[in-house]
């Protein structure tokens, strides 16, 4: 046995727990384990060991302790000594490009619609999908509530209100089997968008489902794979919801594309939060509801209203320069620009933004969004500065006349089918997990030292 290495039996004699023990707490990440070379079991650190038993005098449950979820009480926490590593199944993001469940996220979007992303991400599968639709008594309760609104409510808060009315209208939320789950998830996604004021307009009668390619040499994504007809997909319906205006053609589909590219993006900061939810065995509307909350920000959901205002000063001035020496001159950040994730360029920014680029007009659109990259990297813009995925909202949102929260209310709608994959993996893991280690810097209390 190497200096600083413990065996299993060790660690589990140090721990007081039994051997099945130590490999649970391996497999949260709380320890790291080493094969032995040439032979059978694993080693571990000591020092880790140490931290770990340091925190178990805390008297915290062992794993499958306790009552229902495991928990011991009311206070249980799980050991913390070491940062919680989320293993998942869901998304991956590598050399510069996003997978969802191993398939490329660009490609996927380019043949399917959001409900079969769903799917995807939900562990059914993108064939048939899921079908997105909402009771019609959950309906009618989301547009009571919502008639009790201001007229000048957000379009964001009134997902937020939606999530919390929908909640309140389900006495079964806290089923948290994944069948339950997907269900009472495929009814939210839908209830968001039918809270939403409106429709102004019928839905879309694009063309039906094909594998020829279109008009414009591109395929046309299948119907056939989610189940439904384009004018029952779920960004028909969200059309009518942004838009007072018919759609033009291939509109539809561009706005499905932007919520097949969204749907999820690994552990972004409103899925840790929807996660730290569902850790807590918080109920699916409750999950959703953390990841709103945390989206709420202008550094995450809300980016893109940022991007679409300053995208609008440059169509309105006819030129990026004075706008970006506008933002320099008071050191604002030029939003929309570059992805520390994508160093080399955002590829859900290039994939939405040449589907946008096929709609009618889309030219003064698409110029303005280059001359603001130009203008904000020099002559040479390097590729990192390039436009991210928020910029790509933004100038669809302006491109179709959208208001400056539809990108936020595109992105809130697709990622809801993120976060509700991630919590049907963390209702699966130990409960209590996702806890971060607190260092306390203040005054040391009377009598410590």
């Amino acid at each position: 046995m190497s200096a600083g290495r413990l065996t299993t039996q060790q660690v589990a004699e140090l721990l007081g727990v039994k051997v099945q023990t130590v490999y649970a707490y391996a497999s949260r990440g709380l320890l790291s384990s080493e094969r032995v070379p040439g032979g059978k079991g694993s080693t571990f650190d000591a020092a880790e060991v140490a931290a770990l038993a340091a925190g178990q005098r805390r008297q915290l449950p062992r794993p499958g302790g306790g009552g229902a979820g495991g928990a011991s009480g009311a206070g249980a926490e799980w050991p913390s000594s070491e940062p919680v590593t989320v293993r998942t199944e869901l998304t991956l993001i590598e050399d510069g490009r996003l997978y969802y469940r191993g398939v490329d996220a660009v490609r996927f979007a380019e043949r399917h619609r959001f409900e079969a992303a769903v799917g995807l991400l939900w562990g059914v599968g993108a064939e048939p999908g899921v079908r997105l639709v909402a009771a019609p008594e959950l309906v009618a309760g989301l547009r009571r509530a919502g008639d009790t609104l201001p007229a000048g409510t957000r379009l964001p808060d009134r997902l937020r209100v939606a999530a919390a009315v929908a909640a309140s209208l389900d006495p079964l939320r806290f089923d948290l089997r994944p069948e339950n789950v997907r269900a009472t998830g495929a009814a939210l996604i839908a209830a968001l968008v039918e809270a939403l004021p409106g429709p102004w307009a019928e839905p879309s009668a694009e063309p039906g489902p094909s594998a020829e390619p279109g008009p414009s040499g591109e395929p046309v994504r299948s119907g056939e794979s989610v189940g439904v007809g384009s004018g029952d997909s779920l960004a028909a319906r969200l059309w009518t919801r942004l838009s007072a205006a018919p759609p033009p053609a291939g509109a539809v589909d561009c706005l499905d594309r932007a919520l097949v590219l969204l749907a999820d993006h690994e552990l972004a900061v409103s899925t840790v939060a929807a996660r730290v939810a569902a850790s807590a065995r918080a109920h699916p509307y409750a999950v959703v509801s953390a990841g709103l909350g945390a989206s709420d920000g202008p550094l995450h959901g809300a980016a893109s209203a940022l991007a679409h205002r300053v995208l609008g000063e440059v169509l309105a001035a006819g030129d990026a320069v004075p706008v970006v020496s506008e933002y320099l001159r008071t050191g604002r950040p030029i939003p929309g620009l570059g992805h520390r994730l994508y160093p080399q360029g955002d590829p859900r920014a290039v994939a939405l933004l040449a589907a946008v680029g096929r709609l009618p007009g889309a030219g003064p659109v698409l110029a303005a969004v280059e001359q603001l990259v130009r203008a904000a990297g020099g002559p040479r813009a390097p590729i990192a500065e390039s436009a991210n995925v928020d910029l790509a909202l933004a100038a669809f949102a302006q491109l179709t006349g959208m208001a400056v929260e539809a990108g936020e209310v595109i992105f809130s709608v697709a990622r809801t089918a993120g976060w509700l994959a991630h919590a049907m993996e963390e209702y699966q893991a130990a409960p209590l997990r996702m806890r971060a280690r607190a260092v306390y810097t203040g005054p040391r209390p009377a009598g410590l030292g």
